[in-house]
């Protein structure tokens, strides 16, 4: 399908970073693998080449284009040629962001440079050993001591919690009310922040998820994002972009997957002819070929959204669960197309089937998502009680 959202220029810059992640993020991606994290070289050259909060204003270092198309295909090339768990996404487009639109002044001229440079990386801390998807079930405390916040408590399964040199912390601020929740700006050798060790996972084995501790750390004044009463909300303002971002990678990963299984299914022979030649496995990739088609083209009219200004948390949540679940529905109906090979972790679709598990889960899960589009109908559960 002819994808027209996107003009020459976006085409040109696909080209140039096509050929940058081939050259320069691929060729690790199996070494990364096995030591468990993605070298911080990575993120230092392609801030090099103007990759890193591409969004950010010249004065900081940015390039100042705002237009997520540009991103879309980073991710996409990242997916295609680099490697998934290279979180470079999570550091420019979801975690950056909240500085750019919480951050003082001095904080932007602080943080935001030596991000744009890969010199430090980011992090957020949301989720908790006790609450996940329910930001306002978070139990990590911040305490007003008048010149700092004393904060404590524990995170988990945070991404890039292992390199990062920079932490975005949520953290409740008035234990009396559910959304009352502050941001706070932890860095790498604040007394009282410890990390925990790298957890193993079932896929994306180069990407470094920790737990994270937090015992009477003192965050300076000059360390709080915005509002300290109002992070929840925060948090809910940019929440629909992360979806839309993980709804970007998903696709773009389900159509990889498809990609190398049609190449697959030309050459493999069963009973002296090519796979692909049979009629179920053209009806199983003429179907796929459909659904991505089709999902691709609400993400890419959601990202055009984006631009505008006018992306909705619902339909963002639509995006999401529809590109993730279809996502894991291809990467199980490649497997089973390649056989045996698809179980050897040699061949590239078995690596991708255990990746994609996460996405269903990561960013609020699929079940979060259909409350949300569930209560953009007017059917929450809550108001028919009363």
């Amino acid at each position: 399908m002819r994808r027209t959202h996107f003009d020459a220029d976006h085409l040109a810059f696909r080209d140039t970073v096509s050929r940058f992640f081939q050259a320069e993020i691929g060729p690790h991606s199996e070494r990364w693998r096995h030591q468990g994290f993605v070298d911080r070289e990575a993120y230092l050259k392609t801030g090099e080449q103007g990759y890193l909060l591409m969004w950010a204003p010249e004065a900081y270092g940015g390039l100042g284009l705002t237009d997520l198309r540009f991103e879309q295909i980073l991710l996409e090339e990242n997916v295609r040629h680099g490697d998934l768990s290279f979180y470079m996404n999570l550091h420019s487009r979801v975690v950056a962001p909240y500085l750019g639109a919480f951050g003082t002044e001095e904080q932007k001229a602080r943080f935001l440079p030596p991000a744009i440079r890969g010199e430090k990386i980011l992090a957020i801390a949301m989720t908790e050993p006790g609450a996940g998807s329910d930001l306002a079930g978070m139990t990590a405390r911040a305490q007003d001591m008048g010149d700092h916040w004393l904060l404590n408590g524990t995170k988990t399964y945070i991404s890039n919690g292992s390199l990062a040199d920079v932490i975005i912390v949520a953290a409740r601020t008035a234990p009396e009310s559910r959304h009352g929740i502050g941001l706070f700006i932890v860095e790498a050798g604040m007394p009282g922040f410890k990390r925990g060790n790298k957890l193993r996972k079932i896929g994306l084995h180069a990407q470094d998820t920790s737990e994270l501790f937090f015992d009477d750390v003192k965050v300076p004044r000059s360390h709080v994002l915005g509002d300290p009463a109002k992070g929840f909300f925060y948090l809910s303002e940019l929440l629909a972009e992360e979806r839309l971002q993980v709804a970007m990678g998903s696709i773009a990963h389900a159509q990889v997957a498809f990609d190398i299984t049609l190449e697959f299914i030309k050459e493999r022979m069963a009973f002296g002819r090519p796979v692909g030649s049979f009629q179920h496995v053209r009806f199983e990739m003429a179907a796929m070929r459909a659904q991505i088609d089709a999902v691709q083209a609400m993400v890419d009219h959601c990202v055009m959204e984006a631009n505008a200004g006018q992306l909705t948390a619902v339909v963002a949540s639509e995006a999401k669960l529809l590109a993730t679940e279809l996502e894991n529905e291809v990467m199980d109906a490649c497997v089973q197309l390649h056989g045996g090979a698809g179980y050897m972790e040699e061949y590239r679709i078995a690596r991708m089937f255990s990746d994609a598990r996460v996405s269903r889960i990561f960013a609020g899960t699929s079940e979060i998502m259909k409350e949300i589009i569930g209560r953009g109908l007017g059917l929450d559960e809550r108001k028919a009680r009363t």
